[in-house]
């Protein structure tokens, strides 16, 4: 059904269409994919179990041209060590004048393994020349990160990669969201700490998204927040990817969505300097005489793009919003929303 009130609020909250019943248009619908079943998971309890079963996970990719897509997290650069002589495909923002240490990190890494680096370079072009593309495709307005992750995969397609490996999966899987797993929160706090842009800041007629959160909620005031994220954030996040590389009609591949943890998450050992303390593992195993990196999110120069921007015009926005108190990325969901609208009305 045609929701478009609903629909506007839940990518403004959340950065995706919950509802797979509501659509913003008639003729477009769009579906929210779960990338691997929980029941179909290898269980891990070791680094070295993690070790294991990614290395059986490239014997039986063995014989396809593959390419990385290499970021200078340990999460890519872990994988990278499975793949000595592939292709890696880097992002080059801005020229090399954004994320600078990044890119150094994952020119060592590529380094490291003997890769074959190319540079995958960024700047407003790159969201103009993609983003509807992939606004279409899901049938939604999306995450910043997809129009670059289609250039990247079409680049590599044009190289001849016969498929995409990502390591997008691990920080859900092995705790690697400390900022949001890192404390007890009460139902109120997370709420207000997960949605990326409060609807009724932005919206003229915003519906509330609590709905959402109330499936999760705990006796009293708590909420399951570590369920959330498996089952919320998970569809958010991995979407982005499957929908950048469906454009582009490359197959990618994630080892470690295909795994799981066996033993409870040591949320003390995540909220005291060790998010992702097996993956912090592998690394050192790989890597045993780099420092381990910084987890940082794949960088995109929303502050930089929008530093000028003066803020949205359609009606369905408030008008004199102060866009001061918006961040980049929040300024990138109004502006998405409404390129996404606008170009919907014109078909």
């Amino acid at each position: 059904m045609v929701d478009k009130k609903y629909c506007m609020s839940s990518y403004m909250a959340f950065r995706y269409i919950e509802d797979d019943n509501k659509d913003f248009y008639e003729g477009i619908h769009h579906t929210n994919i779960v990338s691997v079943p929980l029941d179909e998971r290898i269980p891990v309890h070791t680094a070295q179990d993690i070790d294991t079963e990614i290395e059986k996970q490239f014997e039986a990719l063995r014989g396809k041209k593959l390419g990385i897509m290499l970021s200078g997290g340990m999460d890519s650069a872990n994988l990278a060590a499975y793949m000595r002589g592939c292709d890696a495909y880097t992002f080059r923002f801005l020229g090399g004048e954004f994320g600078k240490e990044e890119l150094a990190r994952a020119e060592q890494f590529a380094k490291y393994h003997g890769l074959r680096l190319h540079y995958v370079d960024i700047d407003w072009s790159t969201v103009e020349r993609y983003v509807d593309d992939v606004m279409r495709a899901k049938a939604a307005p999306v995450h910043s990160i997809e129009p670059q992750i289609l250039q990247a995969a079409l680049q590599a397609k044009s190289d001849g990669i016969e498929m995409m490996i990502v390591g997008e999966s691990s920080d859900l899987i092995f705790g690697g969201m400390d900022q949001l797993i890192g404390k007890e929160w009460s139902f109120d706090e997370f709420m207000n700490r997960y949605i990326f842009t409060k609807p009724e800041e932005v919206l003229v007629e915003p519906e509330s998204m609590q709905y959402l959160f109330e499936r999760y909620r705990k006796e009293g005031n708590g909420i399951d927040y570590l369920r959330f994220m498996d089952e919320v954030f998970s569809i958010e996040s991995s979407g982005s990817y499957m929908n950048a590389f469906a454009v582009a009609d490359m197959p990618y591949y994630d080892p470690y969505a295909r795994l799981i943890m066996a033993d409870k998450l040591d949320l003390y050992r995540v909220r005291h300097g060790e998010p992702k303390y097996l993956i912090r593992e592998l690394f050192a195993r790989k890597y045993p005489d780099l420092p381990i990196p910084f987890k940082t999110p794949m960088p995109r120069p929303v502050d930089l793009y929008f530093a000028s921007w003066e803020g949205p015009t359609r009606p369905e926005f408030k008008k004199n919003l102060d866009m001061d108190s918006f961040t980049g990325n929040q300024k990138w969901q109004m502006w998405c929303l409404e390129r996404f609208m606008q170009i919907e009305e014109e078909i």
